[in-house]
């Protein structure tokens, strides 16, 4: 007599293999990730590696790369892939004081793996620069701070309401995670995007001066002039994108603004 053979059901096999990529994600094993490119001045001391993960919370007006928002839309790529590309540049981060760079999207969407990477570029002594807003900065544990050498911390507005408009979620956290930083006298390098009409009015960059100012292990702020770079891929994606028609500050504007930071005492560029 013949025996049947058993057929697994598929949505069966595929609810497995979502199972076993999920847990391999919350391990650090795998990670969504965008893109990544190598820049020299740019996401930290010399020449770095930018690893661009997929997903983040925020929505912000102004982003230039609404493409990493969604986590699914990243490509799944194992700790080893990422760690044999970080190994290939480890002469030249010797050479330049460069280092790796994690930035998304929000990096600590996917913290597990960011520590990971982390921890072996340590063992490796290799830089490491964590980009965030600092949104979800609750999610990165002790462990993985002390494996980051520097954090870009991405202050888009010092009003609490402005900074909602602008990006649909709380100040606080950011604010919180600041702070916390600080304690830890771990360096940071605040950024501020200057956008014409949403983020230049006088009180609100006083308000990021103030707090950048209160930060002990700031080490300098960037104040990066609006660009209208990311207008295309908005397009592409069908968002609508309300800064159309805003213009990039003009040079003196964007000079007034730096004054708020340096009459901290703060080093600006």
């Amino acid at each position: 007599m013949t025996v049947p053979a058993v057929l697994t059901p598929p949505e069966t096999v595929d609810a497995a293999a979502r199972a076993q990529r999920f847990a391999a994600m919350r391990a650090g094993e795998l990670g969504s990730v965008h893109s990544w490119e190598l820049v020299t001045a740019v996401d930290g001391p010399g020449t770095r590696m930018t690893l661009f993960l997929a997903g983040c919370a925020l929505r912000c007006k102004f982003c230039h790369n609404p493409d990493t928002w969604k986590m699914r839309d990243g490509a799944s790529t194992s700790i080893d892939e990422v760690m044999s590309r970080i190994r290939r540049y480890e002469n030249v981060f010797t050479a330049t004081g460069g280092g790796v760079t994690i930035s998304g999207g929000e990096p600590l969407m996917q913290p597990a793996f960011v520590g990971n990477i982390f921890r072996q570029c340590q063992e490796l002594g290799i830089h490491t620069t964590l980009d965030t807003s600092g949104f979800l900065g609750a999610r990165a544990s002790d462990e993985m701070l002390a494996d980051t050498d520097l954090v870009l911390l991405d202050i888009k507005s010092g009003d609490e309401e402005t900074y909602r408009h602008v990006t649909g979620v709380k100040l606080a956290p950011t604010l919180d995670f600041g702070r916390r930083l600080s304690r830890l006298r771990k360096p940071v390098w605040v950024r501020f995007v200057l956008v014409p009409g949403w983020t230049d009015d006088y009180d609100n960059v006083e308000k990021v001066a103030d707090y950048a100012a209160g930060i002990t292990s700031v080490e300098r702020v960037e104040v990066l002039p609006f660009h209208q770079m990311g207008r295309d891929k908005w397009r592409r994606l069908g968002i609508t994108y309300e800064l159309e028609d805003v213009e990039p500050p003009s040079h003196e504007k964007a000079e007034a603004v730096r004054e708020q930071f340096r009459q901290r005492g703060l080093t600006v560029h």
